[in-house]
């Protein structure tokens, strides 16, 4: 909603940017951190930053993803208050206890709950947003003007740079963990095509989104207004699904602040993952809409070095080469 939908047609053009950097970052990231088998990502912010500001990057992705994780308890708090009617507390306290208890299993059962959540994330996304495509029996929000006072950073493309350098700093974290365990091939083609099916879930909300306008804007989880728009058992079941997307994006802030202080694993990497939620736990106060306006923007400039510099990387050891 903040960074595209808002935007009006202008967001469609911000998604097709997003889609294209997701698509290509995904798969380079995959192909470094394979190639120099690493196991958290201080070794590849080092490689690609050097080692002063590869330091001050690591220290800002600590940051993002522990205020991720807060902004994803928030979120649950959210889910659980305007769709299902529960205390906005239990929502914060189930998250946070599933997430703690995927980290303490290990990286095994992260893996394994990526797995199988992220598929059924996006199929849930996927369907909802057809569905109420389906449902408002046109498409004439893609052509509406851009909202009045609406949408982050004042224009699309500046709005869809911000949405890939935030959303970045997980991915990185997360991908380059897997760097000792995945072969070259998969790993690169696993990077692209996840860009590429991100891309595709974006596209499907803001078209959705833009179909709901303005009505969808007043909620702060606007896909959830959209699925409970078709019916009290889609609010539901569909609902929970939505809700199993900000669980994996929950563990998937711990697993890379744990794994960044606990490379290879073991206790400490259990001790600082579940430190993680307990020190995430105030940001769950604020209101989630409030978080997303406010911190995303912030985590996106913050993350702006490390976008330039895998965009600008290839390109420097390329003319190197032909030098």
């Amino acid at each position: 909603m903040q960074f595209f939908i808002l935007h009006g047609k202008g967001g469609l053009l911000g998604v097709a940017l997003a889609t294209a950097l997701f698509s290509y970052l995904g798969g380079l990231v995959m192909f470094i951190s394979i190639k120099m088998r690493t196991g958290s990502y201080r070794r590849l912010f080092t490689y690609l930053l050097g080692t002063k500001f590869g330091m001050l990057m690591d220290g800002l992705s600590l940051f993002i993803l522990l205020g991720g994780l807060g902004v994803m308890m928030a979120g649950s708090a959210a889910v659980f208050s305007e769709q299902f009617a529960f205390p906005s507390g239990s929502g914060v306290f189930i998250i946070a206890a599933l997430t703690s208890l995927v980290i303490l299993g290990g990286l095994k059962r992260v893996l394994a709950a990526y797995v199988f959540l992220v598929p059924l994330k996006l199929a849930a996304v996927a369907f909802i947003s057809l569905a109420a495509l389906w449902a408002s029996g046109g498409m004439a929000g893609p052509f509406l003007p851009a909202q009045s006072g609406g949408g982050v950073a004042g224009n699309w493309a500046l709005a869809g740079l911000l949405y890939v350098s935030y959303n970045m700093v997980v991915p990185v974290a997360v991908l380059s963990s897997m760097g000792r365990s995945v072969p070259l091939k998969l790993g690169v083609a696993g990077g692209v095509l996840g860009g590429l099916l991100l891309g595709l879930a974006v596209l499907l909300v803001t078209l959705a989104g833009m179909a709901y306008l303005p009505e969808a804007a007043t909620y702060q989880i606007p896909l959830m207004y959209l699925a409970g728009s078709l019916g009290e058992v889609f609010r539901w079941g569909l609902g929970l699904l939505i809700w199993l997307a900000i669980l994996t994006t929950a563990i998937a802030n711990a697993h890379g602040f744990a794994s960044r202080l606990a490379p290879e694993g073991g206790k400490s990497y259990r001790i600082f993952g579940v430190g993680a939620c307990l020190l995430a736990l105030p940001l769950s106060c604020c209101s989630f809409t409030v978080l997303v306006r406010f911190l995303y923007p912030l985590f996106g400039y913050a993350g702006m070095l490390l976008l330039i510099t895998l965009l600008l990387k290839p390109l420097k050891i390329f003319s190197i080469r032909i030098k």
